[in-house]
């Protein structure tokens, strides 16, 4: 079974539209564990958009919350998950003006900077992942750099999916990365855009360990229910 990450930024930007301090994103942490998420990810944005500082302190103190903490690659971000030491940290490209994160990092740039975030990490015992786009230069260096796993965005191959456009060239784009990571030893993930659908078929790619799906789990829930929305996900995963 593909382990799924539930991703609850969108809870904390419902919260931060009333600037009160409900939904709380730590109940749905609960919550998202106990009806069979088996891990926690959050995305730290340097403009605080959504999860606040303190909604990372509040869930990385739970050590009975596995949590995967996405942030930049940069050296106040990195201080921060040295403090907070989530179990998981997942390394991301971000722009100030995305709507959401458009792709995956740039791995053949800054690459000094990259390979020293996740040195100090692993030294601390935290699993690193790069958040990468699907393809085999990126997938090789990645395993250069010293990270534990990759996550594949799949992004372009969602939208080429629900559109109901030919989708097979992404998809293969996403085996082929799977394959050869799986081989030199890099656990695959993968997510961005997936819902019931595409997480379906993304599921037959045997090498994928993990799911990390965030907006649509929480937007899904407001007509079924979280525990509804996350126990369809662990079926499809199986």
């Amino acid at each position: 079974m593909i382990r799924l990450g539930v991703n609850i930024d969108h809870v904390a930007t419902l919260r931060n539209a009333r600037g009160e301090s409900l939904p709380d994103p730590y109940r749905a942490a609960l919550l998202a564990l106990k009806y069979g998420a088996n891990s926690i990810t959050v995305h730290l944005r340097e403009d605080k958009r959504h999860i606040k500082d303190f909604d990372v302190i509040k869930i990385s103190k739970n050590k009975k919350i596995p949590l995967n903490l996405e942030i930049a690659a940069t050296k106040k971000m990195l201080k921060f998950a040295i403090k907070v030491k989530p179990n998981f940290v997942c390394i991301v490209p971000e722009k100030r003006k995305e709507i959401t994160t458009e792709g995956g990092l740039n791995l053949f740039k800054n690459v000094k900077n990259i390979k020293r975030i996740l040195k100090r990490l692993k030294k601390r015992k935290i699993r690193t992942s790069l958040f990468i786009n699907p393809d085999l230069k990126n997938i090789r260096q990645s395993k250069v750099l010293g990270a534990d796993c990759i996550e594949l965005h799949t992004g372009r191959f969602c939208r080429s999916f629900n559109l109901k456009k030919k989708y097979i060239s992404e998809f293969n784009k996403i085996k082929k990365s799977s394959y050869l990571a799986n081989k030199i030893g890099l656990e695959v993930h993968a997510g961005h855009g997936l819902n019931f659908g595409s997480a379906k078929k993304i599921s037959k790619i045997k090498y994928i360990k993990e799911f990390n799906i965030g907006h649509f789990i929480i937007g899904e829930s407001i007509f079924i229910g979280l525990k509804k929305t996350i126990l369809k996900f662990k079926k499809i995963t199986k």
